[in-house]
């Protein structure tokens, strides 16, 4: 998953995670991030996935948007880019991903592991008997 953390603007300090694209940015009602400060147009930003490339920000206009500084058009993201539409700064990363626990499952092979290695033992003195 995709995060995107505002770092200035009347939104500061708000994480928004992306899970749909494309994903869009500006004041118009229809964006998924509503921005409304200084500076941000109504379809601001587009964020989209490129299956075997990565994210691409795309920008309305020329000189609209900043990417690390740089005016951009259209580019591809890295994780911990920062994005300056208008007055709001945020910066792009990737969420941090969670592990559901598997000790069920540890556990429940490790006493198929036991049960077999009992069951063979058992077979070879059943069998030279």
């Amino acid at each position: 998953m995709v995060q995107l953390d505002i770092l200035s603007g009347s939104k500061a300090g708000h994480r928004t995670v992306v899970r749909q694209f494309p994903f869009s940015l500006g004041r118009s009602a229809q964006a998924q991030l509503r921005v409304e400060d200084s500076g941000v147009w109504d379809h601001h930003l587009e964020l989209a996935l490129l299956p075997g490339e990565g994210f691409v920000l795309k920008s309305s206009s020329a000189g609209a948007t900043l990417l690390n500084g740089e005016q951009i058009q259209s580019v591809l993201l890295r994780n911990g880019d920062l994005v300056e539409a208008g007055s709001v700064k945020m910066r792009f990363g990737f969420s941090p991903i969670s592990q559901s626990t598997l000790r069920v499952r540890e556990v429940a092979t490790w006493l198929a592991l036991a049960a077999l290695c009992f069951v063979q033992v058992a077979l070879i003195y059943w069998l030279t008997d």
